[in-house]
């Protein structure tokens, strides 16, 4: 019973590491730029750079790609937050 477990999460992580290197692949060539402006002038090392990043943040990375974010979203910090509470 617990071996069974073992090897249905290995499978599972198998499959998510296989599918985050196959969608980093195509990220780094094509879906870095769209998502971030300052990416598109990558260089090649750069996006070998990113290239486990985007392995490991896939899901969320696909997200922002299919929904066709232009722009990095803000950082949410309590230094932000009071600076804009400060400001406004």
């Amino acid at each position: 019973m617990f071996m069974a477990l073992v090897k249905s999460l290995v499978l599972l992580i198998e499959v998510y590491v296989i599918l985050g290197l196959i969608f980093a692949l195509f990220f780094v060539v094509n879906g870095a730029g769209k998502i971030d402006p300052t990416a598109k002038a990558g260089t090649l090392g750069f996006r070998l750079l990113i290239i486990p990043g985007a392995m490991a943040f896939w899901p969320l990375l696909a997200k922002r790609w299919w929904q066709g974010a232009t722009e990095p979203p803000e950082e949410k910090n309590s230094h932000r937050i009071l600076a804009r509470e400060e400001n406004a």
